[in-house]
């Protein structure tokens, strides 16, 4: 059996210089083990001087000539300060918020899943923060696709994502 990984793509800059790396250029792209997850590192030609410590793979490429999607950017440590400090409300627009930014976090690897916990018929995931071992529950406000989209407009809204 072959087995998958999620591999970000190109980062479209040095991970050495920090400089721009330009459509067509030549990159050596690493892929490391970071702590159990494969992290991606982009390098110029000028850069590269061989695999970095934890390397797992490495390849040359050039980076492509179409435009990236541009992710969004947020102040990570605001975002878990307002997820810790939202914990024990039990507002309901709060919670599909806490619920909201909670999904943000996972995917951005400041928190981690751990199990589904169901009870009295409310369905709670409990999370993890790798970086301060503390655990958290979450309540599943069992939100349709709309409202996540609504709630993720707000939530960069409010955040400033840019």
């Amino acid at each position: 059996m072959i087995a998958t990984y999620p591999i970000q793509v190109h980062t479209r800059t040095c991970a050495a210089t920090g400089r721009a790396l330009q459509p067509g250029e030549r990159v050596y792209s690493a892929l490391i083990d970071q702590e159990g997850q494969y992290v991606r590192r982009d390098f110029s030609a000028e850069a590269w001087r061989g695999p970095p410590p934890g390397c797992v793979a490495h390849w040359i490429s050039r980076v492509p000539n179409f435009p990236q999607k541009r992710r969004l950017t947020f102040d990570d440590d605001l975002l878990m300060e307002c997820f810790e400090r939202w914990a024990d409300d039990i507002e309901p627009e709060k919670v599909r918020f806490r619920y909201v930014l909670a999904l943000l976090l996972l995917r951005r690897r400041r928190l981690k899943f751990e199990e589904v916990r169901v009870h009295c018929g409310e369905t709670r995931l409990l999370l993890s923060c790798p970086k301060s071992r503390v655990t958290f529950e979450v309540i599943d406000p069992q939100m349709s696709e709309d409202d996540i989209r609504r709630v993720q407009d707000e939530v960069t809204r409010v955040f400033g994502g840019e």
